[in-house]
Parts: structure tokens; C-alpha cells; sequence
């Protein structure tokens, strides 16, 4: 009975332990792919691809949304890194709105402003990580 009892406090425990991990690894993750995809859609942009600007915009915002779903809201970091999420999403609403029988040119702009975005954004965001929050 109380190897019973010490398994499932054990289990409790490691579950509440992942619970509380699991939302920073959730951001980091999420961050990080939210990078590479704002990276290669400025290179596609460089190189005149209309349609992988928009698809890699589409993901930027698809992982800055999630991010801000997910963001603690009592951690200082996290909350920094918001507006630089929401500046992000607006940028590539922008380059959505365009399109992608745009001139590659006209939405080569907004695209690096939502990489510039996300960029600060992964700044707070990893100092998030770092604080141990």
C-alpha cells in the first residue's frame, strides 16, 4: 500500500514538474522556428520569391500567435517580448494583404520589419529562459 502511495505521489509530482516546464520549452521551441522562418523569408525575399515570403510570414505569425498564447503573464521578460510578438503578426498581415503576385520588392519591407520584430522578441524570450522563469 505505501509503495502504492510513494508511485503515485511520484507520478504527481513529475507531471506537475513537466507542467510547469513544459510552457518555456513550448516558447523556445516555438521562438526558434519563428526565426528560421523569418530568416529564409527575407533570404526568399532577396532572391524575388513572392510566395515563400508569404508562407514563411504565414508561419511567423502562426508561431508568434502561439507563442503569446502561452506566455506567463507574470513573467517581466515574457511580457516585454509581447509587443515585439503583436508587431511581428502585424507586419505579415501586411505582406498577407499583398499577396503573392506583389512585386517580391513591395513586400521585401514589411517582411524585415516582422524579422526585426521577432528578433527583439527572442531577445526577451530568451532571457525569459535564462531567468529560469
Amino acid at each position: 500500500m505505501m509503495k502504492q502511495m510513494l508511485v503515485v505521489l511520484l507520478t504527481v509530482a513529475v507531471g506537475a514538474a513537466s507542467v510547469l516546464a513544459g510552457p518555456t520549452q513550448a516558447i523556445q521551441e516555438h521562438g526558434k522556428a519563428m526565426l528560421r522562418d523569418a530568416e529564409e523569408m527575407v533570404m526568399h525575399g532577396g532572391m524575388g520569391d513572392g510566395g515563400a515570403i508569404l508562407h514563411h510570414c504565414a508561419e511567423v505569425t502562426k508561431h508568434a500567435t502561439a507563442i503569446l498564447g502561452v506566455l506567463p503573464k507574470g513573467d517581466q521578460h515574457g511580457q516585454a517580448a509581447a509587443p515585439f510578438l503583436q508587431e511581428a503578426i502585424t507586419h505579415c498581415k501586411r505582406v498577407a494583404d499583398m499577396g503573392d503576385k506583389v512585386d517580391p520588392g513591395a513586400s521585401l519591407n514589411p517582411a524585415t520589419k516582422a524579422r526585426a520584430a521577432a528578433r527583439e522578441a527572442m531577445k526577451h524570450l530568451s532571457a525569459m529562459k535564462d531567468s529560469g522563469a
